[in-house]
């Protein structure tokens, strides 16, 4: 996973409030065994029904924030609806509250979810509606997002903190203690089962 540790760029506004999972990302498109090329997914019936959906709007193409309303990611547990977000470029969605699993995904794969009380993210959007240009940071140094001349700081624990700062996955997280599983492997009886 790559790391994060600040991150400046354009956003979309999405004044959308309980966006499912469902709606993140179809059901059709989880038959892919990859994890990766889920872009084209996202957000399909929307795109495909509504001519004013942000995403669509070339004044926001190439964002790399997502600004969402309260409870996104909400609904059923899919690692494709954040794999979507990634592969359609985004780096941080902010939004004043998460469904659980969703915020656990994201934080797993490196998209920073973000969260701020509603009169800041009323306020983005207000800003990007106004700037397309407007460019918003999120930085997971210091827990703070910067948009329009404003701040904001959002919560994030140290653990996951870390985690972002150093790039690191649930494989990257359990490689770091290769040795200590060597050495476990190495003294474990020979009757016991071999991983391999």
């Amino acid at each position: 996973m790559e790391s994060f540790t600040s991150h400046t760029g354009t956003a979309v506004p999405l004044r959308r409030s309980n966006v499912d999972t469902d709606q993140i990302i179809p059901a059709v498109y989880l038959k892919r065994i990859t994890r990766t090329g889920f872009e084209d997914g996202l957000f399909r019936s929307w795109r495909d029904n509504d001519p004013d959906f942000p995403l669509e709007d070339p004044r926001y193409a190439g964002a790399t924030v997502l600004v969402g309303g309260p409870e996104f990611g909400i609904g059923s547990s899919r690692e494709h609806a954040v794999w979507a977000l990634r592969d359609w470029g985004f780096r941080a969605v902010i939004a004043p509250s998460f469904g659980d699993i969703f915020r656990g995904n994201a934080l797993k794969e490196g998209l920073v979810p973000v969260e701020l009380p509603i009169a800041a993210v009323t306020e983005i959007w207000s800003a990007v509606e106004a700037d397309p240009a407007t460019q918003v940071t999120v930085d997971v140094t210091t827990g703070r997002v910067t948009a329009a001349g404003r701040e904001w700081p959002f919560p994030l624990d140290a653990y996951h903190r870390n985690r972002l700062l150093e790039g690191l996955d649930d494989i990257g997280l359990t490689l770091r203690f290769e040795a200590e599983i060597a050495a476990f492997e190495q003294a474990r009886p020979a009757f016991a089962p071999v991983v391999g």
